[in-house]
């Protein structure tokens, strides 16, 4: 069929009778994915999989959900419930913490976690995938740093690769409260309270010390001049979910407060690093030491000093909040309204909230979950930017088991909506008819949808599917 044809059936038939249908009002809400899970803390997807979901589990086991099957897989992608310390309680604060895939996963089947080992110190580890793409090798474990915990608490536990293919990893300040150490703002010889960035490809920089296995990028802020090499950032308190915007590779990290204050942080893609974010002397936007734990103990820094960089964002513990769980700016294609939306919560009082892109007015998402749903551990991306959230549930009354949601759109866009205005109109017609003739240059979310049959393939079966769709 030419374009010609193609454009003239689109036309006929939406001429023909068929009519506009246009949306009502939108809201945003969340669907049940996943229930019966025990305290997960993340889910993720790995590179070019739009198939699978990796469900992280606190005590140490990682399951797989399938969309295709709309069920979690009966075999465990990997149990290291052996070797992780902590993460059987609710209010634990260790455990298995984090994973993310080497962006080669597919040709070199390496993905890496956070978890604290049996003495309650940090590992960032490497693993390999097994014969089985449902299955990881569970002797395959590469240890690529080690960090003594000198405290139980602020292991943070995300990471993952930046769009420069270097690993971030954030350690919180070792914890307890105030930062005793003070950890935080000590660059020398003190990784605990920073964001580092690592070269796990490259040849081990650390030949004579057996917890170090990995590269310094060259262009890390502190190679060269005082500070420790691996170092990015620092003055971090625990750095609970941090994320690189998939659209502009910016970075938030959003760190949780002592007794006052909840703050988001953010730094623009290309940024040189070495920036202070604050802690122990700042908390949010106010000074450390108004927190009543805080007051009277002696700082890492100055409040107000020059250099340091406020959040983009902070709020305070009214109304049963207490500790925010960062998570990621929406980019995918199912909701067009929340395109460029930084979506985060606060894991006590349940509520969620979004904000434009870099810092600015921030909406609060009421409504968003059923009555009970508020334990939110982390939210997480899958391979279509479309985002879920991991609800850690409660062994305290009213009990409820852990789940995984997703973020939705109510209505939802039809199929037909090709061009994502919340109308099936002859504007799609027009817009299908250019994608499949090759006229112009579409996003991802314009050739997805236009695949409106879902086969995998952009041809006149999509022509069909269309005009069969309301």
């Amino acid at each position: 069929m030419n374009g010609k044809a193609i454009r003239g059936l689109l036309a006929v038939i939406w001429v023909g009778g068929m009519g506009g249908v246009a949306s009502g009002g939108q809201t945003i809400t969340a669907e049940l994915v996943v229930t019966g899970l025990t305290r997960p803390v993340f889910v993720t997807a790995a590179p070019n999989d739009p198939d699978r979901l990796f469900i992280v589990e606190k005590a140490g086991l990682i399951k797989i959900y399938k969309k295709s099957t709309m069920a979690v897989n009966k075999g465990l992608f990997l149990n290291i419930d052996a070797i992780v310390g902590g993460g059987t309680s609710d209010n634990s604060e260790q455990g298995l913490l984090g994973m993310t895939f080497h962006d080669d996963y597919e040709n070199n089947g390496f993905f890496y976690l956070n978890y604290t080992d049996l003495a309650g110190d940090t590992r960032i580890v490497r693993y390999s995938v097994s014969a089985s793409p449902d299955k990881a090798d569970p002797n395959s474990e590469e240890l690529i740093l080690f960090v003594d915990q000198p405290f139980s608490n602020h292991n943070t536990g995300w990471l993952d690769f930046g769009p420069d293919g270097y690993l971030y990893v954030p350690l919180g300040d070792g914890g307890s409260a105030c930062d005793p150490g003070q950890r935080a703002q000590d660059i020398t010889d003190q990784l605990l309270g920073k964001m580092m960035r690592l070269d796990v490809d490259g040849p081990d920089a650390f030949p004579a010390d057996p917890n170090k296995n990995y590269a310094i990028p060259p262009d890390n802020p502190f190679v060269g001049i005082s500070g420790d090499d691996e170092i990015w950032a620092y003055g971090l308190r625990n750095p609970w979910r941090d994320s690189f915007d998939r659209g502009t590779g910016d970075l938030y990290i959003a760190d949780v407060g002592q007794n006052l204050r909840e703050e988001v942080n953010y730094q623009m893609a290309g940024d040189a690093g070495g920036r202070n974010y604050g802690w122990d002397c700042e908390e949010g936007l106010i000074c450390a030491n108004l927190s009543p734990q805080c007051n009277g103990s002696v700082n890492g820094c100055a409040c107000g000093a020059a250099g340091l960089v406020d959040p983009v964002h902070n709020y305070d513990h009214g109304s049963g909040r207490c500790s925010i769980s960062g998570g990621y700016v929406y980019r995918g294609c199912d909701i067009p309204e929340e395109e460029g939306n930084y979506f985060f919560a606060d894991f006590c009082s349940g509520q969620i909230w979004s904000m434009p892109a870099g810092g600015g007015a921030v909406t609060e998402r009421t409504a968003l979950f059923p009555a009970g749903v508020a334990t939110i551990t982390s939210f997480g991306e899958d391979l279509d930017g479309e985002l879920y959230i991991a609800d850690q549930g409660s062994t305290f009354p009213p009990v409820t088991v852990g789940e995984i949601w997703k973020i939705t759109r109510s209505p939802p866009l039809t199929d037909a909506d090709i061009d994502r205005d919340g109308d099936k109109d002859i504007d799609d017609a027009d817009l299908l008819a250019d994608v499949l003739l090759g006229i112009g240059i579409f996003d991802a979310c314009t050739l997805k949808r236009a695949d409106v049959n879902g086969d995998g393939d952009r041809d006149g079966l999509d022509i069909q599917e269309w005009i069969d769709t309301p």
